[in-house]
């Protein structure tokens, strides 16, 4: 009789190696080590191209609302210039995309993703300054894309490829603040941010899933605006991304920003 434990065994031990390496290729390729490794290109950019003493970079701010929800920002940069909030996305592929539409288009190898989009991600943002920080004119939204993607829409002013939004940046020459007001904004931010740790990280998530649970996600009542299926949960893959997509796909590719 052919003993197979041992057969296992033999084939494991030769093999062991491979399950770690796996493990690793898929963390690469997911959307959060994406994410966070766009962030960090960013923040480098920052710290090497701008002056730091005029520019002070705060990256990954996550602040809590009144409403009890919070909001994840990737950067704020302070400067007597302005305050300017960036979005990053780290994304392959052609970018279509226009300042009014609620979902933007990634084409990777002939495959069509739908995002949020990012401007109006980065407006909620701003406004969750505005909230901490009062209202102001002075808060400037910016969105870069990083890695092997090209836009193939005009985009707007302040949308970028790369470290292009360093010049937009650069292009404020006009003082705004004293650096009194600079610090004191700084101190305002510094002491509303939620700690940079994994149980903040878990309670954004929870956040999330709250606010989109409190719009009835699934909720035969949200029906497609096309064809009259019903709106459900769905997530995209590339850039995990949660929004509302028809039931009756393929035939209808309604989609709705959550």
């Amino acid at each position: 009789m052919i003993d197979t434990s041992s057969i296992l065994i033999s084939i494991f031990s030769s093999i062991w190696y491979i399950i770690p390496i796996i493990f690793l290729i898929a963390f690469f390729k997911s959307p959060y080590f994406k994410g966070k490794a766009g962030e960090v290109m960013v923040n480098t950019a920052n710290n090497i191209q701008l002056d730091k003493s005029v520019y002070t970079s705060l990256p990954d701010v996550t602040i809590k609302m009144n409403n009890g929800t919070t909001t994840q920002i990737d950067h704020i940069l302070v400067s007597k210039f302005g305050i300017f909030v960036i979005e990053t996305k780290n994304m392959k592929g052609w970018i279509f995309g226009s300042k009014e539409q609620k979902q933007w288009t990634q084409n990777i190898y002939g495959k069509k993703h739908s995002f949020q989009n990012p401007l109006h991600q980065n407006y909620k943002h701003t406004k969750a300054l505005e909230e901490i920080l009062g209202d102001t004119k002075n808060i400037h939204s910016i969105v870069t894309f990083v890695g092997e993607c090209e836009f193939k829409t005009d985009m707007p002013d302040n949308v970028f490829l790369g470290g292009k939004y360093i010049d937009y940046i650069k292009s404020f020459k006009r003082p705004i603040f004293p650096i009194s007001e600079v610090n004191k904004i700084i101190n305002i931010l510094e002491n509303n941010r939620l700690a940079r740790n994994r149980n903040t990280n878990k309670s954004h998530i929870s956040s999330l899933k709250s606010r989109h649970s409190d719009i009835h996600i699934n909720d035969p009542k949200i029906i497609c605006k096309r064809c009259g299926s019903v709106m459900v949960e769905r997530k995209n893959k590339k850039t995990g991304e949660e929004f509302l997509g028809c039931n009756n796909y393929p035939k209808c590719r309604n989609t709705e920003r959550i």
